[in-house]
């Protein structure tokens, strides 16, 4: 299977597919595809690598993947649950090259324009939940009036975009598959001491080539993204193991010092660890 692009499964001639992922781990190589998905984590939690920045994401939670973004998911590893998502995959086109430029469906367009960037749905979600709920058990005609019905609760819903900053130039196959492998090595070793020749290895690059080939398609340089990708598993000790010292959360998330990851933190996140275990 090629890494980029990655090919939704069609069954027949379905303008909207409607699938169920049911794993231990979600597909978790850097990919993309031509179509707009909008995912219901029905269970699990993780890290999903998109554009410039790197979310979290846990049960109940409604993303939105614009059309070819790439992107990763990376399921938490500490569990031996399934991880479950439904979603449904479209494209603008789906339903023939005019039907989204309807009078009646003109303010689709906000939505188009907004999961660009990938979209967190952070309101209304209980409505959208009902409505995932119901897709298994529904005919094509009702999947798709369902599509429209779940279109008009996100464009009412508060959202927030997860990320701000999209590489448009499409990826070759040797691209997504160098940029994968960065990757995936990243998130196996980001608790250790990762330098830039050994990245840079791994990508069959000059440090100096690597270092401007990540910075264009990532936006930010090699050090801040494995910087942001320790700070939000900090965020997730922080908020799940409550007894765990600060010290031995920065130990555990690859930081050589306390305070610089004191410091690294509050840049990221506008306040102190300690301030962000009591607010949540």
């Amino acid at each position: 299977m090629k890494v980029l692009p990655f090919k939704i499964p069609k069954p027949g001639k379905e303008a909207l597919v409607y699938q169920e992922d049911r794993e231990h781990f979600f597909y978790d190589k850097l990919h993309e595809h031509e179509e707009i998905q909008i995912s219901y984590i029905v269970k699990g939690s993780g890290s999903l690598i998109l554009g410039d920045t790197i979310n979290e994401y846990q049960e109940n939670d409604i993303l939105i993947i614009g059309e070819h973004i790439p992107h990763v998911f990376r399921s938490d590893r500490n569990t031996d649950d399934l991880s479950i998502m439904y979603t449904l995959f479209f494209t603008k086109n789906s339903f023939g090259n005019e039907f989204f430029k309807l009078t009646d469906l003109s303010e689709i367009d906000s939505f188009f324009d907004q999961s660009e960037y990938g979209i967190k749905v952070t309101s209304y979600k209980n409505k959208l939940l009902k409505k995932f709920n119901k897709l298994k058990h529904q005919n094509r005609i009702e999947r798709i009036a369902n599509l429209l019905q779940i279109l008009e609760i996100i464009l009412r819903a508060e959202k927030k975009p997860l990320s701000s900053f999209v590489y448009h130039k499409k990826y070759t196959e040797v691209e997504g598959k160098r940029m994968s492998d960065v990757f995936q090595y990243t998130l196996d070793h980001f608790k250790e001491n990762i330098t830039l020749e050994t990245i840079a290895e791994k990508a069959n690059m000059s440090k100096n080539a690597f270092c401007r080939y990540f910075k264009k398609r990532t936006n930010k340089t090699f050090l801040q993204f494995l910087i942001e990708l320790r700070i939000e598993y900090a965020c997730k000790l922080l908020y799940k193991e409550k007894e765990l010292p600060v010290a031995e959360v920065s130990e555990r998330c690859g930081f050589q010092n306390i305070a610089n990851f004191n410091r690294k933190f509050k840049e990221i996140k506008a306040m102190t660890p300690t301030q962000f275990r009591l607010s949540m």
